[in-house]
């Protein structure tokens, strides 16, 4: 592979414009952007939480998908490009299934803390929520690859899950959220 960024700064967004895979030019608040945008958030965000020691199943799982965000933003950035099938799909949802196995049927919903790396799991829960949301508002004016909007579906359950057993791990107590009736 040649060296594929020989310079970080072109001058060629300065007036708010950006380039796609194609080479054809949008505007950097256009939903494509904005959704590749949240992708890469996601990304970064699942970053921080590798940063903690995590068991090497979670570490694993959480790197490849690391790589398939990246995928997915790369299709993105290619108006009409449908790169990603159904496979990465069908792993997130084994990967569900195997940890939820694990873990006590929920008693209520569940506020975000407990650890610190349930709480940043939360919060690539909630980012990847948004990069979906996204992805589905650009789907309703251009084509959208079903596999990309399924994964991020997915990808959001296995978080929570994730979540779930990474508390569990460290023999934590789950967060639970209470009715108003039952505060105060």
């Amino acid at each position: 592979m040649g060296n594929r960024l020989t310079r970080i700064y072109t001058r060629t967004g300065d007036q708010g414009s950006t380039g796609l895979s194609d080479g054809s030019r949008i505007d950097k608040d256009h939903p494509r952007i904005e959704a590749i945008g949240d992708i890469d958030e996601l990304n970064s965000v699942l970053g921080l939480l590798l940063s903690h020691d995590l068991p090497k199943d979670i570490r694993h799982s959480l790197s490849e998908i690391q790589q398939t965000l990246f995928d997915i933003g790369g299709e993105l950035s290619m108006p009409e490009a449908c790169t990603l099938g159904s496979e990465p799909v069908i792993q997130l949802e084994q990967q569900l299934e195997m940890y939820n196995a694990i873990l006590t049927p929920l008693r209520e919903f569940i506020l975000p803390g407990s650890t610190e790396a349930s709480a940043r799991c939360h919060l690539a829960r909630a980012v990847c929520r948004r990069a979906e949301r996204r992805v589905v508002a650009l789907g309703r004016t251009e084509r959208v690859n079903e596999h990309v909007l399924a994964y991020l579906n997915r990808l959001s359950d296995l978080l929570f899950v994730l979540s779930r057993v990474l508390t569990r791990l460290v023999n934590g107590r789950e967060i639970y959220w209470r009715s108003p009736k039952l505060r105060g």
